[in-house]
């Protein structure tokens, strides 16, 4: 065998010039296909923080109910068995109790539909950004002030202005209707059309005694270290929140439309890779099939002293893969310093674009990563479609006779 190895790796250098252009495309491939990759699971990543970091949470605890009919009776009051089930976790980081309901809000003559959010102002700063995307005025100060913070397009909607008094009205637990008095001191500007449109903001407390939930809440919302732990955290927490009356659900059920706008151009994005991989197979085919077919008096020899075809076959092969992981290395090398140097230098998107990404909720940049997947699939991907480039050269020498590759021309 050992043999068999060094042969193979002598006859690389045979033909120097066809061996580079060979390593050259297998490392350009790599180059491209790990440096887009990197570019597409980057932005998903920063995409992904963004939106859960808003508001949402990379998890939310609630009861097992309100997924499918998301009202006040399906609300829950968090035990210390919940509290310590997220505190042994961790990667978490954080959580914060909320209160979802709808209703209206209105000033003078006018009343306009709203999505209302009870929050905790110091929990929530632990476990969202929310806070951080205030456009006018300030935000929320206690749990039980009787004060909101509105979307701006709901603000100018209402003709309204920071200082002003509106009723806020909506459902209570119970059925009766609550309606309450809040002053708006501030705005919200998330790049979200819902909530900059209808989102109203006001303290937990408030909203418990406006709708009489007493110490009830819709939500818990989680934060973690890292997107990467969402499926882990949350199998593990759910098998625990099961037993105490609770789900837990990851981001990607909380925000569907998100997930399926990732896996739309995660498939473009994996056509792209998929073509450039199939070109540089065609390349290495032909490249093997030239080297393949002008020695064939060579090999015809060796068979004729007495060495198996299939013997013959291994030499070749390992010469390909030699070329092929050569080719890889250097590219994957080179790859990670095109995304190391966009981690720390994001491509910002300017212009028509930027207001066009915005509009949809996804951040105006290109980030890239080093996570490991980034750089293992592609390579793999190109290590297949190169045992697969073999198989044409490799079935020729297989098949070939001793006296007829002595007597190729």
């Amino acid at each position: 065998m050992g043999m068999l190895v060094g042969l193979a790796w002598r006859n690389i250098a045979r033909n120097k010039r066809r061996t580079v252009i060979t390593i050259v495309t297998v490392a350009f491939a790599a180059l491209l296909s790990v440096s887009m990759r990197g570019l597409q699971i980057g932005t998903y990543r920063a995409n992904i923080r963004n939106a859960v970091e808003l508001f949402s949470g990379y998890l939310q605890i609630q009861h097992p109910d309100y997924r499918d009919n998301p009202t006040l009776r399906h609300s829950f009051r968090p035990t210390p068995e919940m509290v310590s089930a997220l505190e042994d976790r961790p990667e978490v980081t954080g959580f914060a109790p909320r209160v979802y309901s709808e209703g209206l809000v209105s000033l003078g003559e006018t009343s306009l539909g709203a999505a209302l959010f009870g929050i905790d102002p110091e929990r929530e700063r632990g476990v969202t950004t929310i806070h951080g995307r205030l456009d006018r005025g300030r935000f929320i100060e206690s749990s039980s002030a009787m004060e909101v913070v509105v979307g701006e397009k709901l603000l100018e909607n209402l003709e309204a202005d920071l200082g002003d008094s509106v009723v806020v009205l909506s459902q209570a637990y119970d059925g009766t209707l609550g309606n309450f008095f809040f002053t708006i001191v501030g705005t919200i500007k998330t790049g979200s059309p819902d909530l900059d449109r209808s989102g109203v903001l006001m303290g937990l407390g408030a909203a418990q005694e406006l709708l009489g939930m007493d110490d009830r809440v819709s939500v818990l919302a989680v934060s973690l270290d890292d997107v990467e732990s969402v499926s882990a955290v949350e199998e593990a927490l759910d098998r625990r929140l099961r037993t105490l009356g609770a789900d837990c659900l990851p981001w990607q059920e909380i925000m569907p439309e998100l997930e399926q706008s990732i896996k739309l151009d995660n498939i473009s994005g994996i056509l792209m890779l998929s073509i450039l991989v199939v070109v540089a197979a065609f390349g290495i085919l032909n490249t093997m099939v030239m080297s393949v077919t002008e020695r064939f008096n060579e090999f015809g020899v060796l068979l004729a002293i007495g060495m198996p075809n299939k013997r013959l076959c291994a030499v070749v092969l390992m010469e390909s893969l030699f070329i092929v992981l050569i080719g890889l290395i250097g590219g994957n090398l080179i790859a990670a310093g095109v995304n190391a140097y966009i981690m720390g230098n994001p491509i910002e998107i300017t212009g028509e674009m930027d207001a066009l990404y915005e509009q949809f909720g996804f951040i105006p940049r290109l980030e890239s990563t080093l996570s490991p997947g980034v750089f293992v699939k592609p390579s793999l991907a190109i290590l297949f479609v190169s045992l697969l480039a073999f198989l044409y050269p490799g079935w020729k020498v297989f098949r070939l006779e001793a006296m007829k590759g002595i007597r190729y021309t």
